[in-house]
């Protein structure tokens, strides 16, 4: 049985959730509104065991639509054209999610993204981001929490170049996965399918990979 967390996410961040099988092009408002960051993601989708739901403003539904039913046309490609978004990028990642995180030993502490030494990509996150720092307070590897909605938060994760293969990341994601779920939402984890490094590490912080998947189309 799915996760009610889950499920309420899903409905809440797409516009619809389940659906039968098949590919279900749905309008959500939300797709025509700034996400977490401030930059919008016109297109979104998830794809669960047999069923894909597409989320895509409300006036952008008819073309994608049409886009859908051609024969033997690729629907990724033209996707951000048909969004609007002609220039910008398709994303198309392994989904996961977890209701019991690896039992790994705590990592960092949670501070302000504002907070000295961090790098360029935590400093986008609104809320507190979580950090390990080394003996001299330099920083080593860090999450940040990107809060879709109420009931589901995704986590994204990143390691210093010399900082790599001491199992900072999985410790991490699994702190932060624990905290989410504390706050009463599920923790999501999202990857490139092709990236190996952050699928291990996510398995080892208790994100199985399900054969679930999501693609959208994201600014460049």
């Amino acid at each position: 049985m799915l996760d009610r967390r889950l499920h309420l996410h899903l409905a809440s961040w797409l516009g619809q959730w389940p659906a039968g099988p098949g590919l279900h092009v749905v309008g959500s408002h939300r797709r025509a509104r700034p996400a977490w960051d401030g930059r919008l993601r016109p297109a979104v989708a998830v794809t669960s065991d047999a069923s894909t739901v597409l989320s895509v403003a409300p006036d952008r539904v008819a073309a994608v639509r049409e886009l859908a039913r051609r024969p033997g046309a690729p629907l990724l490609p033209a996707l951000p054209a048909t969004v609007g978004q002609p220039h910008w990028a398709v994303h198309d990642d392994v989904f996961r999610w977890s209701t019991a995180p690896a039992p790994l030993p705590d990592a960092g502490e949670w501070v302000a993204p504002t907070a000295a030494g961090l790098p360029s990509w935590l400093r986008l996150f609104d809320r507190p981001v979580l950090v390990a720092r080394d003996d001299r307070g330099r920083y080593l590897a860090g999450v940040g929490t990107k809060r879709h909605d109420a009931y589901g938060h995704e986590l994204a994760v990143g390691t210093a170049p010399a900082a790599r293969g001491r199992g900072l990341a999985r410790r991490l994601v699994a702190q932060a996965a624990r905290r989410v779920l504390d706050e009463g939402a599920v923790p999501t984890y999202l990857h490139d399918t092709a990236n190996a490094a952050s699928a291990r590490v996510a398995a080892a912080a208790g994100f199985p990979d399900r054969g679930w998947r999501s693609f959208g189309v994201y600014p460049p």
